[in-house]
Formats: structure tokens, sequence, C-alpha cells
């Protein structure tokens, strides 16, 4: 039930919240540097990497995208999808491109119950969302969900 209040007892307001994380993948091109955030972003969930004790996964993703930066939160967010899918983490990162259709592939390991985990990533977000020429290729940059 809702009760009627004065306009002096209502209030909106805003906080800070620092909880997300900022990834940055370098690289000699566009795709090189998506494959490099995507290694940072997936650093944040575990530093374990391929080994025989675990089973291995894989994944292939495509979307079609203009916008680079765009493209960028799509890739990340449709390798989320695709670990989560697998209850895995991926660890190594293939991606091209021909105009605007992108096709990617993931490969890592499956999660077992005594592995220990970092934190979540829930998306990649377009907070400080960038993609741009750099110094040694390109620098491609968001803000992570955690």
């Amino acid at each position: 039930m809702h009760t009627a209040m004065n306009e002096a007892d209502e209030s909106a307001d805003y906080f800070e919240h620092g909880a997300d994380i900022g990834v940055i993948g370098r690289g000699a091109t566009v795709e090189r540097a998506f494959e490099a955030a995507a290694r940072a972003m997936f650093a944040i969930m575990s530093e374990r990497r391929a080994g025989a004790a675990h089973e291995t996964i894989a994944a292939t993703v495509e979307f079609s995208e203009d916008d680079l930066e765009l493209a960028l939160v799509r890739w990340l967010n449709a390798l989320i999808a695709a670990a989560r899918e697998q209850r895995g983490v991926f660890f190594d990162f293939g991606l091209a491109r021909e105009g605007a259709i992108w096709r990617g592939e993931a490969r890592g390991v499956r999660w077992r119950p005594d592995d220990e985990r970092g934190t979540e990533v829930k998306g990649a977000t377009l907070t400080a969302l960038a993609v741009r020429p750099a110094a040694a290729g390109w620098e491609a940059r968001c803000v992570v969900d955690v």
C-alpha cells in the first residue's frame, strides 16, 4: 500500500559505484586488439590456463556490426554467453573480419568444482568504450560489469 508523503520527505540521489573494471586490449590490428581485450576480461574470471586435468571447450561466434566500438562490446558479450553456456572460461582467441561480418573462435576449459575462480564478469558495457589507433597499432577498451 502506498502512503502519501510530503515532497520534503522524498528525495532522489545517486551514489558512487566502483565495482566495475576497465579492460584494455592492444594489438597490431583491430582484431588483435579485440583478442587482447578478451584475454584481459577472462583473466578477471580466472588465472588458470588450459591443462591436461581440465576438459577443454571451444566456441565460435559470428555477428554483424559496422561500428568498431559496438563490435567490441558484441564480441566480449558473445564470449561471455558462450562461456556461461559451456560452464567454462576461455583463454585463446581468434577473430577475423570481412567488412561488417565478424567471425571469432575461443578455446578454454570447463570449470571444475575445485577450481579457484576470480571475479565474475556479467557483461561488457558502453562505459568508457573506445576503439582507436594507437602507437603500436590499435587499442580497444571498455568497462566490464562485475
